[in-house]
């Protein structure tokens, strides 16, 4: 018989089932693993989910059964999860907020083994308040592609525009740079400098970079993806587990490790992300109070672009 459960977390009691299901089955992960993952590590990943509406990649026979990829919060959702409407074009989503430990819980019960959160928060979602790159080589074999290029990456954004960059593995092949911001621009402005930015490392590595959105069209250059920056598109949350075999986590970085030539894209799992912690801490602690506005920033971007078109052979 499947083992059945409670958890109560703040009050609050969330009822858990079939936790012995196998989640990922190669790799002996329950869905009772799921839940006590996320159950332990709620202090580490609501501060990144909080005021946020949320995107689910539910798996609720693991992930070598169907993929259910839910915005619309479900009817049977209990009261206290928190919800916000989101508008899009002819109506609104009601989606699922996850503000407390017992959603968090709740929500790995459902079969939720992604989180994918929006980049601005309620109050003010039409402006983010981050700005992402997501660097995306042809494959795993060129992880390290990844790593140099979000240095040079780091050293724009940085040492030439004057703003804070941070850096995770996305538990897939790539990573994401993060860019915390002040939520001044609308999506639209945000996309546009993010856009010339990456088009201007681009410009000083063609043969290895691009910004083609065209599969076909890369060979075998690194992928500089901007277009998370658009109203109401999500990134994969900090700690937030991947349904691929080994359980990936999207671990926040110290841009150190990126010279690690250990470091692999699915290295931070479910069973080693906690003890990471307990030995480091969390590498992104404190963002929040490293936000910029865009204004000084695009101006030294635009004053960059026509010394590197002048340059360009």
């Amino acid at each position: 018989m499947a083992r059945k459960a409670s958890e109560r977390l703040d009050g609050i009691t969330v009822e858990l089932s079939h936790l012995d299901k196998p989640f990922f089955p190669d790799d002996g992960i329950s869905k009772g693993d799921l839940v006590a993952y996320y159950r332990d590590m709620a202090p580490f990943i609501i501060p990144y989910l909080r005021d946020r509406p949320l995107v689910m990649g539910r798996y609720p026979d693991g992930i070598a059964g169907h993929r259910i990829v839910q915005k619309n919060i479900s009817a049977h959702f209990p009261a206290w999860v928190s919800r916000a409407d989101v508008a899009k074009r002819g109506g609104t989503v009601r989606q699922a907020v996850c503000d407390k430990p017992a959603t968090l819980v709740y929500l790995a019960n459902q079969g939720c083994i992604e989180l994918h959160v929006f980049l601005s928060r309620l109050g003010a979602l039409d402006r983010p308040d981050q700005l992402v790159f997501d660097l995306d080589p042809p494959d795993e074999d060129h992880f390290g592609d990844a790593c140099r290029h979000a240095l040079d990456l780091r050293e724009l954004l940085e040492g030439e525009l004057g703003l804070a960059a941070y850096v995770k593995t996305t538990g897939g092949k790539g990573l994401h740079v993060h860019v915390p911001l002040r939520p001044e621009d609308d999506f639209d402005a945000v996309r546009g400098f993010a856009r010339d930015a990456a088009g201007l490392l681009v410009s000083r590595s063609p043969d290895r970079l691009t910004a083609e959105q065209r599969k076909e069209h890369r060979g075998q250059r690194l992928y500089l993806d901007i277009m998370r920056n658009a109203y109401a598109q999500v990134a994969i949350a900090p700690y937030a587990v991947r349904a691929r075999r080994g359980a990936p986590v999207a671990t926040p970085l110290r841009w150190e490790e990126l010279a690690d030539g250990g470091l692999s894209p699915r290295r931070f799992t479910v069973r080693t992300i906690a003890g990471r912690l307990a030995e480091a801490g969390d590498p992104w602690a404190g963002m929040a109070r490293h936000r910029h506005g865009l204004s000084g920033p695009r101006r030294r971007l635009a004053a960059l672009r026509p010394r590197a078109e002048a340059a360009a052979p």
